[in-house]
């Protein structure tokens, strides 16, 4: 990439890297996906500094911009549709809502101690943890594993429970976030 200055070429090499490395990683019975974020993220932070002129960055960000919404937009489409089919069970439903409180806390605890570990070198603002912690919509991702379940293995339920939490986590933490956030700074001085 260094040797090009190219836009078109270099998109396209981001495009190249994706599939094979998704491809080796799944050779390898490794995780692509978790392989292609953490090139993304190599490639990302250190491709800009080495390698590719400022029209390319602009380049390569709105084209995988682009690419993150027309598949968003397609997940959410098929979200859609298994919302008709799926089962409407009341203790399912009991179940995912029993789970909110119970994501909520997993998640702060996950991020309580590389919040105190960094806390040190990183000048967090106060109550950063209750930030991340409400401010971690769920959504694609998980319903995306909980729609590739097989059926024998519990589908219906963890899907209906994945479907509870996310529209939760969707409707009133994305709703209450920012008034959460300005509460917190204003308590604060910040």
């Amino acid at each position: 990439m260094k040797s090009i200055d190219h836009y078109e070429t270099e998109v396209l090499i981001t495009l190249a890297l994706v599939m094979g490395i998704h491809a080796l990683a799944s050779y390898f019975h490794f995780s692509g996906p978790l392989a292609v974020v953490v090139a993304g993220i190599f490639i990302g932070n250190k491709s800009p500094e080495v390698a590719w002129s400022e029209g390319t960055q602009i380049y390569v960000d709105k084209f995988w911009e682009l690419v993150d919404v027309f598949l968003n937009a397609i997940l959410f489409v098929l979200i859609g549709f298994e919302l008709l089919i799926i089962t409407i069970n009341g203790e399912y439903i009991l179940l995912g809502i029993i789970a909110i409180p119970i994501t909520l806390l997993a998640r702060y605890i996950a991020l309580k101690g590389p919040i105190a570990l960094f806390s040190k070198k990183l000048e967090f603002i106060p109550k950063t943890d209750l930030i991340m912690t409400w401010g971690g919509i769920r959504g694609g991702i998980s319903i995306a594993l909980a729609l590739s379940l097989q059926p024998e293995m519990e589908r219906e339920l963890f899907l209906t429970v994945t479907y509870v939490v996310v529209v939760f986590s969707i409707i009133f933490q994305g709703l209450t976030i920012g008034k959460l956030v300005k509460r917190i700074l204003k308590k604060h001085g910040s």
